[in-house]
């Protein structure tokens, strides 16, 4: 039974019912494309993310095995409610403790649109948390570990679990970061989008923290992104332990055919990113170096892709110094890297320009870090 059939409907394990992946704004494609090749099939690209339906066991897959989304929700019921005393009285009727547990804590989340009567997110909020404990004797909490997001439009209330908890970027082994990271799971859709399926080298002449290569490793061997870490849907009622332990065991993982490279001329970021490569368990498959990417020399084997996040003015130093650096780094890549492609992260095309290097017509602009930075891709040199 789909959750728009009945009012107050919640779905139980074997029901399917609606499911959000949320993604960087911008790559809505990148995630739906990842979502069809993780198997699910209606997957839909709508904005801000992609929509499946399913149980709650794909609620489960979904957080497992998505390395682009940024957290999954589970659109779990809806009603009709016109004013803010009708929004308590439907609250409270509500069958919150099919999904909730009485004994963890959780917060709730709303957001209106001017289409509703009901507009007040403070005042929606305050009475759907005074439902929840008048009703079920939940204890509400600022930092509870699961988040009830609300949802008012057209005076249609639609509430969400967010079953992720933390953001899905945070793997659950990467404990070092240097300045302005890169998100794993924005680093994960832009390997995507520059077409890296695991079966090709990658190098990064600029690596920070490693999360590109490290990204690109797991891929290659089939490494599950949330294979370490807990979940907020752990938390749930409908969590059935024994069948997530079945889901999470990883069968038979890959060697990777090809070996990967990052360099970087703070030794500080190398000691980082080899401590989160042994982390993730794919050390033995990335070389890492402490040098200048001018000096960067091309990895024996065949050609593939260079990735990399270099410094740009909004979020390091004076943005002047770097046409310098992005000119070196081109001419190093040109010089070196013959018949490889190139995926260049900057919030400038003036940096990007500096490089010299044939990139086609960027794609459209990406929020990170507080910045709108694109991503600068080159056919084959």
């Amino acid at each position: 039974m789909h959750l728009a059939a009945k009012a107050d409907y919640v779905p139980d394990m074997e029901d399917t019912f609606e499911i959000f992946m949320v993604a960087t704004p911008g790559l809505e494609n990148a995630l739906l494309s990842e979502a069809l090749e993780n198997g699910f099939s209606d997957a839909k690209a709508t904005p801000g993310g992609v929509t499946i339906t399913g149980t709650w066991a794909d609620v489960w897959r979904a957080n497992l095995v998505m390395r682009g989304a940024t957290r999954v929700l589970a659109r779990v019921g809806s009603f009709m409610a016109f004013h803010l005393a009708q929004l308590d009285k439907r609250s409270r009727k509500f069958p919150w403790g099919d999904i909730l547990r009485a004994d963890v804590p959780v917060r709730v989340e709303v957001s209106t649109s001017k289409k509703s009567k009901i507009y007040h997110a403070g005042a929606a909020t305050q009475r759907i948390e005074t439902a929840l404990k008048d009703s079920h004797g939940m204890t509400i909490s600022a930092d509870a570990p699961v988040a009830i997001k609300v949802r008012i439009d057209d005076n249609r209330v639609t509430i969400s679990v967010d079953t992720s908890g933390e953001s899905l970027h945070k793997r659950g082994h990467k404990e070092a970061v240097g300045k302005a990271p890169m998100r794993e799971t924005l680093a994960a859709l832009m390997l995507r989008e520059c077409g890296y399926d695991g079966t090709e080298p990658v190098m990064d002449p600029m690596c920070g923290s490693g999360t590109f290569l490290i990204e690109a490793t797991e891929i290659a061997m089939g490494l599950y992104p949330g294979r370490t870490r807990d979940f907020a849907f752990q938390q749930l009622a409908t969590f059935d332990g024994t069948q997530w332990d079945d889901m999470r065991r990883v069968g038979k993982t890959h060697t990777p055919t090809h070996h990967f490279t990052g360099s970087d001329r703070d030794a500080g970021a190398i000691r980082m990113a080899t401590a989160n490569a042994e982390r993730a368990g794919v050390a033995e498959h990335i070389t890492f170096q402490n040098l200048s990417a001018t000096d960067i020399t091309r990895p024996e084997g065949p050609p593939g892709l260079i990735i990399c996040n270099p410094p740009y003015g909004g979020r390091i130093g004076n943005q002047n110094m770097l046409y310098g650096v992005y000119a070196g780094l081109g001419e190093a890549i040109k010089r070196e890297c013959a018949g490889w492609r190139v995926g260049i992260v900057t919030s400038e095309a003036g940096l990007a320009k500096a490089t010299g290097l044939p990139f086609k017509p960027r794609g459209p602009a990406i929020p990170h870090g507080g910045l709108k930075v694109w991503l600068f891709q080159t056919l084959p040199l």
